[in-house]
């Protein structure tokens, strides 16, 4: 069901002052930036081979990543795992006895298709169902 790691999500206050590191620091492709606001947050995105490191700042104190950020600080958010149908791999999840915090498919950055599986059901990670968006696939 999973193909690759997608992404993974790191939560910081402010992308500003992270950008230069994995830019000018780490060397990391810097692919630009794009805000989400069902999610409340600002995303940049990074390429390392094909996974992405992707910084997330929360636009407002009600963001979910906010919220994480004054409980646990800044750092690995979530992981992302790239599925080739969202929908079905999330049934399968639920099917399995997973708890989700979705319970069907949204969008998220770049027009993919994602949800989230509850971490009290994965062991204490934030896990995210990555349906990339065709256009990001084929480099578009």
């Amino acid at each position: 069901m999973v193909e690759k790691i997608s992404h993974i999500g790191v939560a910081v206050r402010s992308l500003e002052e992270q950008i230069p590191f994995y830019r000018d620091v780490l060397g990391l492709d810097f692919a630009g930036t794009e805000t989400v606001e069902d999610q409340k947050v600002k995303v940049a995105f990074f390429n390392v081979g094909d996974t992405r490191i992707e910084l997330l700042e929360p636009l407002s104190d009600e963001s979910p990543v906010s919220a994480f950020i004054e409980k646990r600080g800044q750092g690995v958010h979530h992981i992302a795992y790239r599925v080739k149908d969202c929908a079905s791999s999330l049934k399968k999840m639920e099917e399995a006895g997973l708890r989700l915090i979705d319970k069907a498919p949204r969008t998220g950055a770049g027009g993919d298709r994602i949800a989230f599986l509850h971490p009290k059901s994965t062991f204490g990670i934030l896990t995210e169902l990555t349906e990339e968006h065709e256009a990001q696939e084929q480099g578009e």
